[in-house]
């Protein structure tokens, strides 16, 4: 059996697989009467000939050492997760090497990071660490067969960062 060691989530290291959605710099523009900073379009959102749906996903809580058997993607549109109760979610994700995931990496989301997971992208399912997790999903719906699932021969084990 394999073993990853969780990284905290950056910006840089995520951007393979998708954008980290985060307050970072100062706003793009400030609105409402000067009360508020808007931080705008922080995600390539893609749903192609589908549509957006909003969804809420009520996480069970997981933790480490975390084992990942399994790694889904959607071929057809991007997903996008955003905390609603700051539970840290451990994000696996994998290049894709001929239909298949390979060069696996294992993030941490700090306390106000969101991810949108580009469309075609393996990742792991949804595992909120150490409590039940709150997530606000932005994803594709609509026509079309937008899940495909990898199943491992034998169990990844993940581990807290260092």
């Amino acid at each position: 059996m394999s073993t990853l060691i969780a990284e905290p989530l950056t910006a840089e290291a995520f951007a393979p697989f998708g954008d980290v959605i985060e307050l970072a710099g100062s706003p793009d523009l400030i609105i409402n009467q000067g009360m508020c900073g808007r931080h705008h379009d922080l995600a390539l959102l893609d749903f192609g000939t589908g549509r957006a749906a909003i969804s809420l996903f009520d996480g069970k809580p997981r933790q480490f050492p975390y084992l990942l058997d399994m790694v889904e993607r959607h071929p057809l549109g991007s997903q996008a997760f955003l905390p609603m109760n700051n539970i840290p979610l451990l994000v696996t994700v994998a290049e894709d090497g001929g239909g298949v995931p390979v060069n696996l990496r294992a993030f941490l989301t700090a306390p106000g990071q969101g991810i949108n997971l580009h469309k075609g992208t393996w990742h792991g399912v949804l595992a909120p660490i150490g409590a039940q997790g709150l997530f606000a999903v932005v994803d594709r719906v609509g026509a079309g067969e937008n899940l495909q699932e990898h199943w491992f021969d034998a169990p990844k084990t993940v581990e807290a960062p260092k």
